[in-house]
């Protein structure tokens, strides 16, 4: 992940470091480490990391232009590496502008690496137990680490609960027992320490060694180390997905905790602005949820796959819905009762008109994009957004050929139509639901 080191997958036997992993003597400190709640708010969507945290200006135009919602961002650390001037945009006030405008930031500490890796700072691979602990001084480098981790992220306004995520760096060789323990143990005093200081623990590294040798001691030695609650693993196939392989990671560990780092230093431009960063795909803390869907009307429904065109005489659910949104939006005060009236039919007049569209009385496909999309607030929206807006937006879509549930999460098979949406209607292909897609959407655009 940081930019000045290199990165390799490592062929190994399976069989012969399942023999290696095996532990005597399993320490109680590691299987009494007690997880931290974090936040109830998930993510399921994109991120990048970039070795220099952006500046505010560049945050706000990748914000409205980018696919990302998530952030990563180095916080310190020996091995962190930022030109002459450490992180010269980084503060607290930094952290509250970015949060406040909805990005979920994942904070990065860089500091000793495997002990066979070649890098100037290194985990101590002395083998000697201390208090009964195996790589006694690696699991103390650990803890020592996610002291000084706190220490920043608290200036920073990264409270407790936070998940802050170590940076063990790719390309060691696994066979090499003491390098191999000492990485573990050290990782393990990283999560012992931060679960004592109310943070939750995160690791980054190669998804074939770090993460691999992880789910290995989990699953060969369960209890031996104490387990990161989440995983970030690099693996450029260029699938944006959370996936992993099972001939290095078994496909139950930590499910809906990964970040997956499908790519690396990639140019990209949105706003205008280029910026160079590996982006990530993220599924943390159970995935983007949305809230539960308010009534409408004592309970009428509204979600339909397809809204056809409807005119007077009419009648059925489809009509109930308009006349039930009709009422939302203050155009019409009669009985919910799905009959296509005069009454509807002058309440459908009055919308088209408050929206400058053809004032007819029918309900055809312009009018339904409107309606439909019509809402309070036009908030930004992008593929991990879970709110009622993402609800209105799917009914929308569904007005033209997309098919969607209207489950209130902006998921891949929103994204992918939307991205239609804007084609066909001539704007920008973003992906983004910003201020530009709402009018079009509040213009009945097709």
């Amino acid at each position: 992940m940081t930019k000045s080191h290199s990165r390799r997958c490592v062929t190994f036997v399976v069989a012969a470091l399942a023999a290696l992993l095996v532990l005597a003597g399993v320490p109680s400190a590691a299987a009494a480490a007690g997880p931290i709640d974090g936040p109830t708010d998930g993510l399921t969507g994109y991120a990048f990391d970039a070795r220099c945290a952006p500046t505010q200006a560049e945050m706000d135009a990748w914000l409205t232009g980018s696919p990302f919602w998530g952030a990563g961002i180095y916080i310190g650390g020996s091995m962190m590496s930022c030109g002459a001037e450490e992180q010269p945009h980084l503060d607290a006030t930094w952290v509250q502008r970015q949060t406040g405008n909805g990005w979920k930031l994942l904070p990065i500490w860089v500091g000793p690496q495997a002990s066979c890796g070649g890098f100037t700072d290194r985990i101590d691979p002395d083998p000697a137990a201390v208090a009964g602990t195996p790589y006694g001084a690696a699991e103390a480098q650990g803890r020592d680490q996610a002291a000084a981790a706190v220490a920043r992220a608290t200036a920073l306004g990264l409270t407790a609960g936070s998940t802050l995520w170590y940076d063990l760096e790719g390309g060691f060789d696994l066979q090499d027992t003491d390098c191999r323990r000492s990485a573990l143990r050290f990782l393990s005093g990283w999560t012992l320490a931060l679960h004592e200081l109310g943070y939750r623990s995160g690791v980054y590294s190669n998804i074939a060694d770090g993460i691999h040798a992880l789910d290995n001691a989990d699953n060969l030695s369960p209890g031996s180390y104490a387990m990161p609650d989440q995983v970030w693993f690099a693996w450029y196939n260029n699938h944006a997905d959370t996936l992993v392989d099972p001939q290095w990671v078994r496909a139950t560990s930590w499910a809906r905790q990964r970040v997956h780092q499908y790519a690396q230093n990639q140019s990209m431009t949105f706003g205008g602005v280029t910026l160079t960063v590996d982006p990530n795909y993220v599924d943390l803390d159970g995935g983007s949820v949305a809230p539960a869907a308010p009534r409408a009307c004592g309970g009428v429904r509204i979600d339909f796959a397809k809204y056809p065109s409807l005119g007077r005489g009419k009648s059925g659910a489809g009509v109930k819905a308009l006349q039930c949104l009709l009422k939302q939006r203050g155009k019409y005060r009669k009985a919910v009762d799905g009959r296509y009236d005069a009454d509807v039919v002058a309440a459908v007049r009055a919308y088209q008109r408050s929206r400058s569209l053809p004032v007819t009385g029918r309900m055809v496909a312009r009018t339904w994009v409107s309606l439909l999309s019509h809402g309070a607030t036009t908030p930004l929206l992008k593929e991990g957004s879970a709110e009622d807006a993402v609800r209105r937006l799917q009914r929308a879509l569904n007005v033209g050929t997309a098919d969607l549930t209207v489950t209130g999460v902006l998921d891949r098979a929103t994204s992918t139509w939307l991205r239609r949406y804007q084609a066909d209607a001539g704007l920008t292909v973003t992906g983004v639901v910003s201020a530009d897609t709402w009018e079009a959407l509040r213009r009945g655009r097709l």
